[in-house]
């Protein structure tokens, strides 16, 4: 074990992971950026209040769209070109999102935000990109790492949504101009990784299971619907999150701030949860995740007190951290390299159409289910339960099966 940790080949993957974490720190940070002003300059431009959260919901239907050919251009020319073409669509996002707020146009505003899913898609491969020049030993803990890189972000995007939300007359236009900065600077990283293109595989090579039969495997289907129930969830709370705030007497500072000590929540676990994953086991790190989930929903049901809201969002960061990146780790050792770019792409279509449901579902919850902000709130937290009992029951299921014969 210990010298799988000094191998040449977890060297050039500590420098790739390196690279990643910047990554995910700067170009990561848009995402908090977006999350944090999208619903609110959603309800600024839309004549219904219950599409306030749609541009959210575009971008990870964006990105849900995105995910299988996204996967299939980084199959075919490797990594660095399917980060170059997310940070592209990132810059042009931000510009047609920009524009759309110039003109009070909702529909152009909704387009920046389904050209911006395509950035979300390729940010989402990161994880797996660190994963593909590491050992096995040292797999959990890179991509542990690359997604503690969103501790930066945490701190970079809100406090440019403060510095940024008001420079111009109309609202929000200066966070988006920054968005556009952060991409162009940002997608200078990726000239530095040194990840090699999956070879073109010759005719008699193995063609791999189909998507179908990747997803009949017991660990592969455990790992995908925890994915997709620890990332919905959690994208279900924080998107009516600044709506909630705002709406209850607080301040877009108050806002932003809950969103900071949200994704710091998200990313700061990240520097143990591989080291957690390694010594008690990945099913047990997705259940605690489950758990702590479901702690972030009772706190919030307590009432809304600006200090529930921060102890709710850290739990449901930290629940989201141990349950997706834990998901992601199961899968990762579920599969062989030549049928990485088939199942990544397809774990990341299901995995953000169910946020593109989630999304949806919380505009709906929040703005038009009970007369006022509160019971919109409580509508949206009491929406968890059933997938989290779905999530564990699918844990129970695979401890209880018979283990295959050696």
């Amino acid at each position: 074990m210990t010298m799988s940790m000094t191998t040449p080949g977890d060297a050039v993957a500590k420098k790739n992971v390196a690279i990643l974490v910047l990554a995910q720190a700067i170009l990561g940070a848009q995402m908090p950026m977006i999350f944090t002003i999208g619903g609110l300059a959603g309800q600024s431009l839309a004549s219904n209040p219950c599409f306030a959260t749609l541009p959210i919901s575009l971008i990870v239907g964006g990105s849900m769209l995105a995910a299988t050919p996204v996967s299939a251009i980084m199959q075919r020319w490797g990594r660095r070109a399917g980060f170059f073409v997310g940070a592209a669509f990132g810059a042009l996002g931000g510009l047609v999102g920009a524009y759309g707020l110039y003109l009070g146009s909702f529909p152009i505003f909704l387009l920046g935000s389904l050209l911006t899913g395509v950035y979300m898609s390729a940010h989402g491969f990161y994880r797996f990109a660190a994963a593909d020049t590491a050992s096995e030993a040292f797999r959990p803990k890179a991509i542990s790492y690359v997604m503690a890189g969103g501790l930066a972000a945490a701190i970079i995007g809100p406090q440019l949504v403060k510095l940024t939300s008001q420079a111009f007359v109309v609202p929000f236009l200066g966070t988006y101009m920054a968005v556009i900065a952060v991409n162009v600077l940002g997608a200078a990283l990726f000239l530095f990784l040194d990840i090699p293109k999956p070879p073109v595989p010759s005719q008699d090579a193995p063609r791999g299971r189909s998507r179908m039969e990747l997803l009949k495997t017991p660990v592969i289907a455990v790992a995908v619907i925890c994915a997709m129930v620890s990332y919905a969830l959690m994208n279900l709370v924080m998107t009516s999150t600044p709506l909630a705030v705002v709406g209850c007497g607080f301040t877009e500072g108050n806002a932003a701030d809950v969103v900071t000590w949200h994704v710091l929540a998200m990313y700061v676990p990240s520097f143990f949860t591989g080291h957690l994953i390694a010594r008690f086991g990945v099913e047990k790190i997705v259940a605690s995740g489950l758990v702590i989930l479901a702690g972030a929903g009772a706190v919030a049901l307590q009432g809304v007190v600006l200090a529930n809201f921060f102890v709710a969002l850290v739990l449901l960061g930290i629940g989201w951290n141990f349950g997706f990146i834990g998901a992601t780790t199961m899968l990762a050792s579920a599969h062989a390299s030549h049928e990485r770019g088939r199942m990544q792409g397809l774990n990341d279509l299901l995995v953000f159409g169910g946020v593109t449901m989630a999304s949806l579902a919380s505009g709906g919850l929040m703005n038009c289910s009970g007369g006022n902000p509160v019971d919109g709130w409580n509508a949206v937290n009491m929406a968890m339960a059933p997938f989290l009992v779905l999530a564990g029951g699918a844990l129970v299921w695979l401890a209880l099966r018979p283990k295959p014969a050696l």
